[in-house]
C-alpha cells in the first residue's frame, strides 16, 4: 500500500549501475550477448538510464573489455546509456560509437585516487578538464563520479570540506551531474545530510547531485531516503544489488534497484519501473551468475529458489 510522506519528491529518476559497476566486479567475464540482454530487459523493465559499459583500458577491468562490441547491441535503445570514460582516447573511443552521455570518475582521497587512477587528486582532476571540455563542446552530457565520499579504508573518515571541494572542481570543469559515492557503505542519514547542506552552502544545487549508497552496513536505503528529504531526486542502483569496488576490498554491493523500487514505490514516489519486470530480469541474470540474488526484493518476490550458471 502506498502511503505518501510529506516533503518527498513526486518522481525518483534511477540511474541504474548494474550492468557496469555491477559486472565489472565479477571474477569471470559475462558474454557480450549476455550483457547486452541484460541491458535490454532492464530497459523494458522501464528503467530510462542504464549505465552501458566502461571505455576503461582492458588492462584495469577485464570484465569490461567489450565495450565496442557491446554498445552498437544496445545504442537503438530509446533510452540514456551513459559510459565511463577515464581519459580522452576513451572518450575517443565512446565518442567514435555514438555516445552521447559520459562520466569521469574522481575521488575524494588521496589514497584511493593513487589506488583507483594511480595520480593526485588534482592531478586527476587536470586529466578530466580537457575530457569534460571535449565532451561539451560536442553537445555530451557528462556526469562526475565521486568515490570515498564518507569514509576511505586507508584514511578513515572523510571530512565534509575535503568531499565539497572536488565537487565543487568537478563541476566548475563543466560536469552537468555529480553522483555522492559511499563507496565502502559506511555513510550514516546525518552525515548525508550534513553533506549535502554544505554542498548547498558552496553553491553546489541539489539538483545537480545524484547519491550512490553501497549497503555494507545495512544503510543504504536510510541513506537514500535522508538524500530525498533534502530533495535528492537522482538515485544510483544496481539492479540484483551487484557490484561493489574492485580497489576497495571492503565494499559491498550497491543499492539493490529492487529494493529501492519497493521503497519508492510504497512512499507513492514514481519511477516508471515495472518491479515484476524487474525482479525477473535479476533473477536471470542470477542464473547466469551462478548464484541467489542479494536483494531482498528479488528473494521475497523472486520464483527462482537455486540460480544455476548457464555455460
Amino acid at each position: 500500500m502506498a502511503v505518501p510522506a510529506p516533503g518527498l519528491p513526486a518522481r525518483v529518476r534511477i540511474h541504474e549501475v548494474g550492468a557496469r559497476d555491477g559486472l565489472q566486479n565479477e571474477k569471470t567475464t559475462v558474454p557480450t550477448d549476455v550483457k547486452a540482454e541484460f541491458v535490454r530487459r532492464l530497459a523494458d523493465a522501464g528503467l530510462t538510464t542504464i549505465e552501458a559499459t566502461s571505455f576503461v583500458h582492458p588492462k584495469w577491468v577485464p570484465q569490461l573489455a567489450d565495450a565496442e562490441q557491446l554498445f552498437p547491441l544496445v545504442s537503438d535503445l530509446d533510452v540514456a546509456l551513459p559510459v565511463l570514460v577515464p581519459n580522452e582516447r576513451g572518450l575517443d573511443r565512446a565518442l567514435a560509437l555514438g555516445a552521447r552521455r559520459v562520466a569521469v570518475f574522481a575521488s575524494a582521497t588521496e589514497s584511493f585516487a593513487k589506488a583507483n587512477l594511480n595520480r593526485t587528486v588534482d592531478e586527476a582532476l587536470a586529466m578530466f578538464e580537457p575530457v569534460v571540455a571535449r565532451a561539451r563542446a560536442q553537445d555530451v552530457h557528462v556526469r562526475g563520479y565521486l568515490s570515498m565520499c564518507f569514509g576511505d579504508p586507508w584514511e578513515g573518515a572523510v571530512p565534509v570540506a575535503q568531499v565539497v571541494r572536488v565537487c565543487r572542481a568537478l563541476l566548475d570543469l563543466g560536469c552537468h551531474e555529480l553522483s555522492l559515492g559511499d563507496t565502502i557503505g559506511v555513510a550514516t542519514p546525518g552525515h548525508v545530510r550534513a553533506l549535502l547542506t554544505a554542498l548547498n552552502e558552496q553553491g553546489v544545487p541539489t539538483d545537480a547531485l545524484g547519491v550512490h549508497f553501497h549497503d555494507t552496513y545495512g544503510q543504504a536505503l536510510s541513506n537514500t531516503l535522508a538524500a530525498l528529504q533534502h530533495g535528492v531526486t537522482t538515485v544510483d542502483a544496481s539492479a540484483g544489488g551487484l557490484g561493489g569496488c574492485p580497489y576497495a576490498k571492503s565494499a559491498t554491493g550497491n543499492l539493490a534497484t529492487e529494493d529501492l523500487v519497493w521503497m519508492l514505490r510504497g512512499l507513492g514516489i514514481d519511477t516508471g519501473v515495472d518491479l515484476g519486470r524487474l525482479v525477473a530480469t535479476s533473477e536471470w541474470m542470477a542464473a547466469r551468475l551462478g548464484r541467489p540474488s542479494p536483494s531482498r526484493t528479488v528473494r521475497a518476490l523472486g520464483t527462482t529458489t537455486a540460480p544455476h550458471k548457464e555455460q
